[in-house]
């Protein structure tokens, strides 16, 4: 009976037992993710199913050097000067400038929101009417002429009086991965329009080849932190729409060649998150982002969870430094965080990914318990993946 009770895995309530062990099927992974957050699902879809679509053309800045089609946001950590007021701002690092345009930040958001509520809808209930309802924002964003968001980021996440826009602010459109996920999802089962699909695969064509290809494209790439991270991300993410084999193996090459090794230390840390003044959230974040880069990634032929440097750098060495932390943050060892030390920890991607990835009941379980209707804009911001049922494979 030890063996057996060993053998089971998350799923031991609802998978059948063969020799003494159950054997994992994701399905049933996904009907306990379902039943667990049916009422909520259900209950933010109706809330989507009644909303009109908002693109970025609805507001516009004067400060931003693109069009009313190019998305705009300046860099959370720039203040004024108050030696130098009209001149170029200064960086406070980890502080948060209210005065900041976040208009179309806070669009792509919504967005994101409401056709990932969708998406988990209709998961749940194989009702097309919430892939209708998805649809009508997905064409604003992608194929709508008059409302379309271009595919760049070139004016992203500018500073006054220092540079209209850097590769840093690519990380912007984390946002819009569900949404890529859900496009995945719903031309999987034959409910986009060609035509409709054509052009949106044809932006998400042109926004990778952007982000491989441009200055700041390729400055993000290069950056060594969880940017980096989230370049990598959020290339494979809009890649998947594609299906492009090529690119999906470059993510897996960088995943392999540079993300682990020069980002993850010995014991599963992030040094770079953890000399920020947010290193609690920093490294939530970045953890986030290279487990979903994993769930992206890993197929029945790549299988990054399993992975591991030469010297033993792996995702399943981040995901255990970071437990500990989760489970009890008054045990963590560095200082707090400087801003929303209060509201993190939340129900963190990680933890239902490697769940899954490895069987683990005590990450699914601490998942269970953690903050998943979220309210608190900057961390909505960075967490991007908050529906995990559309992303189980």
């Amino acid at each position: 009976m030890k063996k057996t009770l060993l053998c089971l895995g998350i799923l031991s309530l609802t998978l059948p037992i063969v020799n003494g062990c159950s054997h994992h099927k994701d399905p049933s992974l996904k009907e306990e993710v379902m039943a667990f957050r049916k009422a909520d699902i259900m209950k933010q879809a109706a809330w989507a199913m009644q909303q009109t679509p908002e693109t970025i053309t609805d507001t516009t800045c004067p400060r931003s050097a693109g069009g009313k089609h190019d998305f705009y946001s300046e860099g959370d950590y720039w203040w004024p000067d108050p030696k130098n007021p009209g001149g170029p701002y200064i960086q406070r690092d980890g502080e948060t400038n209210p005065e900041n345009f976040v208009a179309d930040r806070h669009a792509m958001i919504r967005f994101s929101t409401i056709v990932a509520d969708l998406a988990a809808a209709y998961m749940i209930t194989h009702d097309k009417k919430y892939v209708t309802q998805a649809l009508r924002h997905i064409n604003a964003w992608f194929v709508d002429t008059a409302t379309l968001m271009n595919p760049n980021l070139q004016f992203a996440q500018a500073i006054h009086g220092r540079t209209k826009g850097r590769g840093i602010g690519i990380i912007d459109t984390i946002h819009l991965m569900e949404v890529a996920q859900a496009i995945h999802l719903f031309a999987e089962a034959g409910l986009i329009p060609p035509g409709q699909l054509a052009a949106i695969k044809s932006w998400f064509g042109d926004y990778v080849r952007w982000m491989m290809t441009s200055k700041n494209g390729q400055d993000e790439m290069n950056a060594k932190n969880n940017h980096g991270t989230c370049w990598v991300m959020q290339v494979a993410s809009f890649a998947t729409v594609n299906n492009d084999t090529a690119v999906l193996n470059f993510c897996r090459n960088r995943y392999k060649k540079v993300l682990l090794p020069h980002q993850m230390a010995a014991n599963g840390s992030f040094p770079r998150e953890l000399k920020r003044t947010k290193p609690y959230g920093y490294s939530l974040f970045n953890l986030d982002a290279m487990a979903t880069t994993c769930q992206i990634l890993s197929d029945n032929t790549h299988d990054l969870w399993k992975y591991s440097t030469p010297d033993g750098r792996s995702i399943k060495k981040g995901l255990q430094y970071m437990f500990p932390y989760v489970k009890d943050k008054s045990s963590w060892p560095l200082p707090q965080d400087v801003m929303y030390w209060k509201y993190w920890p939340v129900a963190q991607p990680f933890l239902i990914f490697g769940a899954v990835a490895y069987h683990n009941e005590n990450y699914f379980q601490l998942w269970k318990k953690l903050k998943h209707d979220l309210t608190v804009h900057e961390i909505i911001r960075n967490v991007p993946i908050r529906h995990p049922l559309i992303w189980l494979k």
